[in-house]
């Protein structure tokens, strides 16, 4: 009878597996039926109700509908999760089912009157960026969340690496960026509060992750600047000479990983990296876009450290990131995740990004200062290689 009374607001439905809310009381009927033959089943209700808990989630994502979020996003709306999406609305994502708070998180007064009253499950965000960010985070989800989980960047690993075999103990170190020393400290600082406050974390660090971007090391990721550039065969620059190893993921694939972390008690207190098994070079990343588009490659090979003089943004990512070779070992995550594999290669995911250009007029948006800078960096560079 105690397990009726518990677990009498789900509804199995067995044609599909799947769980939703009862919406009859023949709906309920059944669904009581089943959670005890569960309770018989599994003989241990702290089981049991980690089971429950998973299924009715009430989840909060900050953000949610960026480059990567969005495909978790609709991921958890098909499993029929209860999904809030706090942010601004400037990006249109379809997420049929979704509960929609808009607001800024930057706001903090805005915030804290929003979700004074509100508590979740699991709340992730997306978009923190620095220590204070974390510390509002902190403050404001303390007494309110059983699993906080922060989106931390693999770019946090020791540069430069004394291995490419990447695992998540590897030492974190950045000197080259300022973006993953950010990160570092976040980390640092939800690591503390989760060793003497309690609160319950969980890391995780995306590598190169793509959905609505392409992978290149000049700006302009998300417009149709680069694009358009190689279809009119204009030069493009590649760091070093192209044959360091890197590993691109595509959304959908990292999702199913991230997704199987959401509720899991056993990832509390842990890191982990969600990439593809897949191994590139960069020349073959780059030849692989130009083969897609059906077009020839102009290239152009630059050193890092000259990319850096000419621009430090360009120059931060690369000696911070993108010019070493990664390989990541996924063990972790597939040990947590057993379902967790990734199977979209990047020359389908490829295809798939430049569809999604393609399909809508405004978003082949060619940025003018982008070129200019292209064209500056690669004539300083013929013109002068000593700089």
């Amino acid at each position: 009878m105690y397990s009726i009374l518990i677990f009498e607001g789900l509804f199995f439905y067995p044609k599909s597996h799947s769980f939703h809310y009862p919406r009859t009381r023949a709906h309920k009927f059944v669904n009581i039926l089943f959670l005890n033959y569960l309770f018989f089943k599994f003989k241990d209700f702290y089981i049991l109700q980690q089971y429950y808990i998973r299924i009715l989630m009430k989840i909060l994502f900050i953000g949610g509908t960026g480059n990567i979020s969005s495909y978790v996003s609709k991921l958890l709306l098909e499993k029929g999760k209860d999904l809030y999406l706090l942010n601004r609305g400037n990006i249109k994502v379809d997420l049929p089912g979704a509960n929609h708070i808009k607001a800024d998180i930057r706001n903090k007064e805005e915030i804290i009157k929003i979700l004074s009253d509100q508590k979740f499950d699991v709340v992730v965000d997306w978009i923190a960026f620095t220590v204070d960010h974390v510390e509002f985070d902190y403050e404001l989800f303390k007494d309110k969340v059983k699993q906080y989980i922060f989106i931390s960047s693999a770019s946090v690993y020791q540069k430069p690496p004394s291995t490419p075999y990447i695992t998540e103990s590897t030492p974190l170190k950045n000197p080259y960026w300022q973006y993953s020393r950010d990160k570092i400290a976040c980390e640092e600082f939800l690591r503390k509060k989760y060793r003497e406050n309690d609160f319950s974390i969980t890391i995780v660090r995306p590598s190169h992750t793509y959905n609505t971007i392409y992978p290149i090391i000049s700006p302009g990721d998300n417009n149709y600047t680069f694009i358009d550039r190689i279809k009119k065969g204009k030069e493009v620059y590649l760091h070093g000479d192209g044959t360091t190893l890197w590993t691109l993921t595509h959304s959908e694939d990292f999702a199913k990983g991230f997704c199987g972390l959401i509720g899991n008690i056993h990832s509390i207190g842990h890191a982990f990296h969600i990439t593809s098994d897949e191994i590139l070079t960069w020349n073959q990343i780059y030849e692989i876009m130009a083969d897609t588009l059906g077009v020839k490659l102009n290239l152009v090979y630059i050193p890092s450290e000259f990319l850096n003089k000419c621009d430090n943004q360009v120059g931060s990512s690369l000696l911070g990131d993108k010019s070493y070779s990664m390989i990541f070992d996924n063990s972790k995550i597939k040990q947590f995740v057993p379902e967790f594999k990734a199977t979209i290669p990047f020359s389908e995911g490829i295809k798939r990004v430049f569809k999604w250009f393609e399909a809508d007029p405004k978003r082949k948006i060619i940025d003018k200062s982008i070129n200019e800078g292209m064209d500056r960096i690669i004539s300083l560079y013929k013109n002068n290689r000593n700089l």
